[in-house]
């Protein structure tokens, strides 16, 4: 499945850096100014799952093909973006078709790089964006509303849905709250999805920080976390000046290096364990001379339903699925070891996928 995280932030905060670190490419324009970023740029991730180089041991496959992840590098925000202040309108479209947001704020004290508010204030930074963000909701339900009224009006079932989520959400917005601190029922879940608001999609505050406190991170990042637990939300510190070093080395040299910092991983492993985290996703996989490969599917998803992922087909006709552990995968030596004991499971259509199923599909013709 494809996942979008938009990263966001005022402008010169670290976006690009990070953005660039992500990718391992110099694609996003890293300049001490503001909108040096004209342009959403797109990098695909791979997710880092070690369990994949084991399973491709074992099975002795050809190659191996992790699950990814995409990141998009928005233009900076500025105070007033929803009315259009500086980039405000192209920004505000770049995030809408994205899953999550990464919101990077400056936790670092830097003279030579200006802040355009003028101080470094990581809380205060959060509330022009979750403010902007806000307006730009409330903006657009106002504008659809009458149409939607209209609909309902007819009978139309999905405008009725779609009018009462509206008015659910304007409460919230009204009320300073992101439209993601509403309760919606599971019945309700698509349509609401269908509203397109960008504080619905879930967020993750990274405090991005200096060099010497890549490990421990500092009273900055502190107070972003601690806003993220009362909002029960996450957040991560990261150096993306580190970062951006680290990610043009190799294996054993970036080995050598967190070694050096005190890190035991890489910041921006974390944040993209913590964006696949915050949307609810897991790994599934597949096992075979060819290759081994890691799938995502959401938390709770059905045997078919991951079939799905693969081909669309394998979901329609969908049989079983032959079910392996991942530690029963490696303690057994793999699929013939799981199989002779009774570690392989022939699971039906409402087998609920838990992480690290190393899954075969049998489907129809």
């Amino acid at each position: 499945m494809a996942l979008k995280v938009a990263i966001v932030g005022l402008p010169n905060v670290g976006k690009s850096t990070l953005f660039n670190a992500l990718t391992q490419t110099a694609a996003a324009q890293a300049a001490n100014y503001p909108f040096c970023t004209i342009e959403p740029n797109v990098g695909e991730v791979a997710v880092p799952e070690p369990r994949l180089e084991a399973l491709a041991k074992i099975a002795g496959s050809k190659e191996i093909i992790p699950a990814r992840i995409t990141f998009v590098d928005v233009a900076g925000l500025v105070r007033g973006a929803s009315q259009g202040e500086g980039l405000g309108n192209q920004f505000l479209a770049n995030i809408r078709d994205c899953d999550a947001i990464a919101l990077v704020v400056r936790c670092f004290e830097d003279d030579d790089v200006t802040h355009v508010e003028g101080r470094v204030d990581p809380l205060g930074d959060i509330d022009i964006i979750a403010t902007e963000l806000m307006l730009a909701d409330l903006d657009s339900l106002e504008r659809r509303l009458p149409a939607l009224e209209k609909r309902a009006k007819g009978g139309d079932k999905d405008a009725v849905q779609a009018l009462r989520l509206a008015k659910v959400a304007q409460v919230e917005l009204a009320a300073g709250r992101p439209a993601r601190a509403a309760a919606i029922a599971e019945d309700d879940a698509k349509a609401w999805r269908m509203l397109q608001l960008l504080t619905a999609k879930p967020a993750l505050y990274v405090a991005n920080v200096d060099e010497a406190s890549a490990a421990t991170g500092n009273e900055l990042s502190q107070r972003v976390a601690e806003r993220a637990a009362a909002e029960a939300a996450k957040a991560v510190a990261i150096s993306a000046r580190i970062e951006s070093e680290i990610a043009v080395l190799d294996a054993g040299e970036r080995a050598e290096f967190l070694e050096a910092l005190g890190l035991h991983e890489a910041g921006l492993d974390r944040l993209i364990h913590e964006a696949y985290a915050l949307l609810g996703l897991q790994t599934f996989f597949t096992a075979g001379p060819k290759e081994s490969r890691a799938w995502t599917v959401p938390v709770g998803a059905s045997a078919p339903e991951a079939a799905g992922v693969i081909h669309s087909d394998f979901e329609k006709r969908f049989i079983r699925a032959e079910t392996i552990a991942f530690d029963d995968y490696v303690r057994l030596n793999g699929e013939a070891g799981a199989r002779v004991n009774g570690r392989l499971r022939a699971e039906g259509r409402d087998y609920v996928v838990r992480d690290g199923d190393v899954m075969n599909f049998l489907h129809g013709a």
